[in-house]
């Protein structure tokens, strides 16, 4: 989610330029990122129809998030070596290319079999471009870093909420329509990027070992958090990839629904999570945010005939999750004494890789019941809870850290968290 609670301490550049006086570069790289962000929600406005045209179960749909989670989980261990070898510019190309070629192929497919390995695909190019559009902004944009990821977080915050809405008016068309939109978008995003952005160079080599992530997971602190988020991205994702069966709405009215959800995760994200975090700390909200997440799942699971409560429900926990992503991405920065690349690879591998499976486990449960896959995503995050509470003496220094501007890698591994 948007980088908030530590960038506001670098915001005082007053004798800084505008931040709306950027180089043509840094616009370029803006708007593809707010096209790759969009992403997340575009497709849940489609699901249901994708199901009845192509004669597929809830669960055989909810394979779209899983295949696109499970590669991107993957390949974030790898998108630094691949960077550091062939520069940034061809890097984010690469990311957009892919992006392009397999949306398209998503949006011409005859199956749902082929749609999701099409989107494991369009995982893998989203990867490569997250991983090295903050960087690129960073090494273009006037003003300093803090102005820099001010400029992504409006980016990121933008295609969440627009997603679901581009979602719902091109699937009102077609279920094709969104999977060609972001084809088009993209390479739009592609030809600007090839005129705008100078040559990178590539950097050295990066001589961080593959297998660094899995040693950091050593670190008690690290593997506290790493699992924490890997169980309540269960229930998340069930809320993301489940809750358009039961609402059975029209593709309109899903992607207003879930434009509210990124809206509020957004706002809370930037304004919300920062104050709370003063005011209450770190380990405190982050478990009274999952805690209420977690009610507002059970509450969807018990009601989950009435409309209006999952309409509610979807909405507020836009909220919960805005301010726990936020501040357990700070915390992952500094729960073990390891590189921050490091550590965001770890992280990022364990939630994604580990909570693939919800999308598809959720259809699956809903098939027989409807109310269990809310039910079982209210437990998982109810297990986070107190899997984080194990590991408050390991992460007590969380709140006696004094926050500092984000790093490139800290906000990568918040735009990570957002997928």
């Amino acid at each position: 989610m948007p980088v908030s609670s530590t960038t506001t301490a670098s915001r005082t550049e007053t004798d800084s330029p505008s931040i709306s006086h950027q180089p043509k570069a840094v616009w370029a790289v803006a708007f593809a990122s707010v096209i790759a962000f969009m992403g997340i929600g575009l497709v849940d406005p489609i699901l249901k129809p994708i199901g009845e045209e192509l004669n597929a179960t809830p669960s055989q749909v909810s394979l779209l998030f899983t295949s696109y989670m499970l590669v991107t989980g993957v390949a974030m261990l790898i998108t630094g070596v691949v960077s550091s070898r062939i520069g940034p510019k061809k890097t984010l190309l690469s990311g957009l290319a892919i992006i392009v070629v397999f949306s398209a192929l998503a949006g011409m497919s005859d199956t749902v079999g082929q749609i999701v390995g099409f989107r494991a695909g369009w995982g893998l190019g989203n990867a490569l471009f997250i991983a090295t559009a903050l960087a690129t902004i960073v090494g273009a944009a006037s003003g300093g870093v803090a102005r820099a990821i001010i400029l992504y977080e409006a980016a990121l915050g933008i295609g969440i909420a627009t997603g679901p809405l581009l979602g719902g008016v091109l699937g009102s068309v077609s279920w094709r329509g969104p999977f060609f939109g972001v084809a088009v978008l993209m390479a739009v995003a592609f030809i600007l990027i090839v005129v705008m952005l100078p040559a990178t160079p590539a950097p050295k080599a990066d001589r961080t070992s593959l297998a660094a992530p899995f040693r950091a997971l050593r670190h008690r602190g690290l593997l506290t958090v790493a699992i924490t988020a890997l169980l309540y991205n269960y229930g998340f994702f069930t809320l993301l990839a489940y809750t358009p069966f039961p609402l059975d709405m029209g593709t309109y009215s899903i992607g207003f629904i879930f434009f509210g959800w990124g809206l509020m995760l957004a706002v809370s994200s930037v304004f919300l999570a920062p104050r709370l975090q003063r005011a209450y700390g770190t380990l405190n909200m982050m478990m009274a945010s999952l805690a209420l997440f977690a009610v507002d799942l059970a509450v969807m699971a018990a009601f989950t005939e009435n409309k209006t409560v999952l309409v509610v429900g979807v909405v507020a926990a836009g909220l919960f999750l805005g301010v726990n992503n936020t501040l357990i991405t700070e915390t992952v920065m500094i729960s073990a004494p390891v590189e921050r690349s490091t550590a965001s690879a770890a992280y990022s591998f364990v939630r994604f890789v580990g909570g693939a499976a919800a999308p598809y486990l959720a259809g699956r449960l809903g098939e027989s019941n409807i109310h269990l896959p809310f039910w079982v995503g209210a437990a998982c995050t109810a297990a986070a809870i107190a899997v984080l509470a194990t590991g408050r003496k390991v992460l007590a220094h969380v709140d006696d850290h004094d926050p500092a501007p984000h790093s490139i890698d800290e906000a990568v591994a918040v735009t990570a968290g957002s997928d």
